[in-house]
């Protein structure tokens, strides 16, 4: 991944120092000369890009926190953009994430090492809904925020699963409701549009799965539990 950063970086610096080796400042249309890409209704494209992910828990009564490890996720997807206005768009961002968070539980009840931990994988499919709000343009660069809100699907979840952590399973609900947040910049290049930014995602809803046990160590202290992560994608239109 630093390899594919590191060549992505050298493209940008090619691209923006061959368009502007004369004097002149030179907008680029992002299109290849074809038309400015900004006077088109409707544009496309597609995002590769990382993530980290912890949980947020709230607990019933004071006790240890539950310690969340995060790791370096990976997700990709399409970008689909309508034209409001010259500073408004309106963006759908279908894509799938892989996602890895490992859960450290305190418990004077459990002898076993395995029982202090757990691994949860998941894998969402992400489908946001976000305004794009954006400054005026200057010369090949325009910087944005974007907010908005989305559904993902965790087809990891295990929900349906007869099995819990008495048998080494955590569970989550398959459908997650989100808000998002970021911000960013468009680069113009010669050929396309390239759009680093950074977004966060927060659920709405508790995602837990609890115990048949009322008393486990592992949910029976949870009032809820809820995702929030940092997306960092690179978007090309």
């Amino acid at each position: 991944m630093r390899s594919f950063l590191i060549l992505i970086s050298l493209f940008i610096g090619f691209q923006v120092s061959s368009a502007q080796s004369v004097r002149e400042k030179i907008s680029n249309d992002a299109t290849g000369g074809q038309g400015q890409i900004d006077e088109k209704r409707y544009t496309w494209g597609y995002f590769l890009g990382l993530n980290s992910y912890d949980y947020k828990f709230d607990y019933n009564e004071v006790t240890d926190d539950i310690f969340v490890e995060t790791s370096m996720g990976f997700n990709v997807g399409l970008v689909g953009d309508l034209k409001i206005n010259n500073y408004i768009n309106l963006r759908l961002e279908p894509g799938i994430s892989f996602v890895t968070r490992t859960l450290n539980f305190e418990d004077p009840s459990f002898t076993m090492p395995g029982d202090f931990e757990r691994e949860v994988t998941s894998t969402y499919i992400n489908v946001p809904l976000l305004v794009k709000f954006s400054t005026k343009r200057l010369n090949n660069w325009k910087p944005f925020i974007v907010g908005g809100a989305s559904w993902s699907r965790n087809l990891s979840s295990n929900e349906e699963n007869p099995n819990d952590n008495s048998a080494n399973q955590f569970r989550q609900v398959t459908n997650v409701f989100n808000y998002e947040l970021g911000f960013g910049i468009d680069f113009y290049l010669y050929y396309f549009k390239f759009t680093p930014s950074i977004r966060g995602v927060f659920a709405i809803n508790d995602e837990l799965v609890r115990d048949v046990d009322p008393n486990s160590p592992y949910t029976g202290n949870i009032s809820s539990m809820q995702s929030r992560g940092i997306f960092l994608n690179f978007t090309f239109q």
